[in-house]
């Protein structure tokens, strides 16, 4: 370190004294330069280390006021910048520096690789920048227009095909001695199923050829969420561990880790990825929200509602992208908007930590699911028009999927049950109910696969259970 600067009216003043401090290491005087000698002899111990060693050296002289230049430069690591589609829209939004570190150690003047500010401190963030705002716009009106063309496909699976739905394979993919999937998404134009397990891994398993294609390790805790961001070949898992963890697949089936975020301070509960698959959002129960930039890994924001200490338990992103819903550890929902980050309406009524959301593909309803049951809300009226009371007291509802014509809706608790959706009027109807198979009585997750032809579920065993018709079953063909 050559000197320190004082902050002046806005600028940093470094002194131009001639009394700068030069470092110990090039002091070649006496027995400073024998300490010097005898560490590079040895291969660069500690100098508490070589205290021991020669005590005489250390009369009258501190160990930890020498350094070395060549200590400090071999505890530098490599940090790469990947290409990001971010532009800042005014001066010093983002930064590249390599003034200084990465270190994996502190120095004299306590700067690390981790950045820390101190207690209290927060982290200055880039924000959602009107390039940004602009895309999100952008975006939101090419699906409202796709959305008033809208017609159910003909290759849906027809209610009277859901209704003979059995399983067709159950398929041990997580570790026997901590058994448990957390989490389900489906690449549903490669038929592709990602697990998220108790065990700590995310697990890509092939629904067609029924093979295991490659098994994510990393987190140190359970993996909470796992969302494919799907034109890309990228995975994004979510654990306890506190982390996020963007990974990047090839062809051949292989995944490697592109980046770590570290930018919560307790559990990640849920990711929901936006349309335009270049952003996605973090949410957990250190009661914030962030909101990424996929190529970079850069977080823009890091929502936080002084007035609200609930943490986040779930998220997802209304179809349209301007709108995101999360479920909170105190039974509200919580309706933002995303371009101002701002909290635009709540919905109360649950009992319980809410578990799961998920929007309608026509944008009118959100299915939320919490302890008591699930409730279905009205988006353009902003009230509760259902509820199902499905299980006893003591059988929380863990999961809620529409499926991607919004035709159906897939409930999951101590069993799997699927709906026929109807409207605020009209009725939903069960048209089928799946047994929880695992032997848990616990049924944790639930997505439906491509044109809902058929289910995926995830149980307190280690087994990813595929729900459908037998093959060769004609009925298929509405």
């Amino acid at each position: 370190m050559i000197g320190k600067a004082s902050l002046h009216n806005g600028l940093y003043i470094l002194p131009t004294s001639p009394k700068i401090e030069i470092s110990k290491s090039f002091t070649a005087l006496g027995k400073v330069d024998t300490v010097m000698l005898w560490h590079f002899r040895l291969g660069h111990p500690s100098f508490q280390y070589l205290a021991k060693l020669f005590p005489a050296l250390f009369i009258n002289k501190r160990p930890n006021s020498f350094s070395c230049k060549v200590c400090s430069l071999a505890k530098h690591t490599k940090s790469s910048y990947f290409p990001s589609t971010y532009k800042p829209s005014y001066p010093f939004a983002l930064i590249h520096s390599d003034i200084w570190g990465p270190s994996r150690v502190k120095n004299a003047d306590n700067f690390s690789e981790d950045g820390d500010m101190g207690p209290g401190s927060k982290q200055m963030r880039p924000r959602v920048s009107e390039s940004i705002i602009a895309e999100l716009t952008e975006c939101n009106a090419a699906l409202s227009q796709q959305r008033k063309k809208h017609q159910i496909p003909p290759t849906l699976a027809p209610v009277d095909a859901l209704e003979r739905y059995t399983q067709l394979s159950s398929h041990p993919l997580h570790k026997t001695n901590k058994p448990g999937i957390s989490s389900i998404d489906i690449n549903l134009s490669k038929d592709i199923v990602a697990t998220g397990g108790i065990d700590s891994s995310a697990v890509l398993f092939d629904q067609t050829s029924g093979v295991i294609l490659s098994t994510l390790s990393g987190h140190s805790k359970k993996v909470t969420s796992v969302k494919f961001v799907a034109p890309s070949n990228v995975i994004l898992s979510g654990s306890a561990d506190k982390t996020v963890r963007i990974w990047q697949g090839s062809e051949d089936g292989n995944c490697d880790c592109r980046h770590i975020l570290k930018d919560h301070t307790a559990e990640v509960q849920a990711i929901t990825v936006h349309a335009t698959n270049n952003y996605f959002v973090t949410a957990s129960l250190d009661s914030t929200w962030c909101f990424y930039d996929l190529s970079s890994g850069l977080c823009l924001t890091q929502v936080e509602d002084p007035s609200n200490s609930m943490g986040y338990t779930s998220a997802a992103f209304h179809p349209d992208g301007l709108i995101l819903g999360t479920g909170t550890t105190e039974a509200t929902v919580r309706i933002w908007d995303v371009k101002s980050q701002g909290n635009v309406a709540n919905f109360d009524g649950h009992t319980g930590s809410i578990t799961a959301i998920s929007f309608s593909e026509n944008g009118y309803f959100l299915a939320t699911a919490a302890h008591d049951g699930v409730k279905l809300w009205d988006l353009r009226k902003l009230k509760n028009f259902r509820s199902f009371e499905l299980y006893d007291q003591d059988t929380p509802t863990n999961s809620v999927d529409f499926d991607h014509s919004g035709s159906y809706l897939a409930i999951a608790g101590s069993d799997v049950r699927v709906y026929q959706v109807g409207s605020v009027k009209a009725e939903w109807n069960c048209i089928k109910t799946l047994p929880d198979l695992s032997g848990t009585g616990r049924a944790t997750c639930v997505k439906f696969g491509s044109d809902a032809k058929y289910l995926a579920v995830g149980s307190m065993d280690r087994n990813l259970r595929i729900f459908g018709l037998p093959e060769g079953d004609a009925s298929m063909e509405s």
